[in-house]
């Protein structure tokens, strides 16, 4: 194997350059992947503009996709060269206070593959063997880099526990957005409401079976979701924007004894307005959801693999 590649690295916030840089050399525990398909995430564009990562630059980003193996490390004995695999992104060290409590995410030593250690924009990527799961053969390479945001929407979808028959808000029609609500449909949620201001992504998410949109530019968005509701609010919130006003509206249109799950990323030094009143005496909770981990990845890969989400209109 030549011993260089190409790598598309973000050298300073809005400097982006493809550079020729050494393929990365695999530990006896890792294995080394040729990239096939690598997704686009907002974050990889928050990285490009310095919102995200700054201090781990020069980076290779790229967290979202599929390829093969073409290395393994001399200790990995469950793959082998030829397989088509992604890989679960988020790394910690494994026998620390949260480690060991399933809570990998809290690790002190967490960190994650194309955000702030060498992604897969580039030609080769390479990642723990332990981290490695292979694709259906009726994937796609593309339909395989869309295995990590749905291990997300599953990770957030697991901690809201939405329960049959309720009503779920999603705010935000993007991608992820879109695919919130596909999976609160799964969930057994109706009605499922989709907020948003993007003409075409809504009318999207209408075709994929949202039963209410709520376009922000042209009704307020909290009376609609108080109409929809029998006034009382939605049984669940999902954020999927990242703005303070957002999230303000999250919590204002979240029914008492409602659940609001707090996944859109915002900027670090980002406030908003509570009234803890109406947490106490309505018995509202919140939860934070940030990435999927551990079984959210085969998870994703089974409701890709029968059809149950379809990645493709998005």
């Amino acid at each position: 194997m030549r011993r260089k590649m190409r790598a598309a690295v973000v050298v300073e916030p809005r400097r982006l350059e493809i550079q020729e840089v050494d393929i990365p050399q695999v530990s006896p525990d890792e294995v080394l992947i040729k990239v096939k398909a690598c997704a686009i995430c907002g974050t990889d564009f928050s990285i490009y503009t310095g919102k995200y990562s700054r201090e781990y630059l020069p980076l290779i980003p790229g967290h979202e996709f599929s390829g093969e193996i073409v290395e393994v490390g001399k200790g990995v004995r469950h793959l082998q060269v030829g397989d088509r695999v992604t890989a679960d992104i988020n790394m910690s060290c494994g026998i620390c206070f949260y480690c060991l409590r399933g809570q990998k995410l809290m690790c002190p030593e967490f960190r994650q593959l194309g955000i702030h250690i060498h992604g897969a924009f580039a030609e080769y990527v390479k990642a723990p063997a332990s981290q490695v799961h292979k694709l259906p053969p009726n994937l796609s390479f593309e339909v395989g880099a869309f295995v990590e945001p749905t291990s997300c929407a599953i990770h957030a979808a697991k901690a809201m526990q939405v329960a049959l028959g309720s009503t779920v808000v999603v705010i935000g029609d993007g991608t992820l957005g879109i695919l919130h609500t596909q999976i609160a449909k799964y969930q057994g949620a109706a009605p499922v409401i989709l907020v948003g201001k993007h003409k075409e992504r809504m009318e999207r998410a209408k075709a994929l079976g949202v039963d209410y949109l709520v376009d922000i530019t042209r009704e307020d968005p909290l009376h609609k979701v108080k109409e929809l509701t029998e006034g009382r609010g939605a049984d669940f919130v999902i954020e999927s924007v990242g703005t303070p006003e957002t999230y303000e509206l999250a919590i204002a249109m979240t029914r008492p004894g409602g659940r609001i799950a707090a996944f859109g990323i915002t900027e670090a030094e980002a406030t908003i307005q509570v009234r803890p009143f109406d947490f106490v005496l309505g018995e509202r909770s919140m939860v934070g959801s940030c990435a999927g981990v551990g079984n959210d990845w085969p998870d994703a890969i089974k409701l890709l693999e029968y059809g149950r989400i379809d990645p493709r209109p998005l």
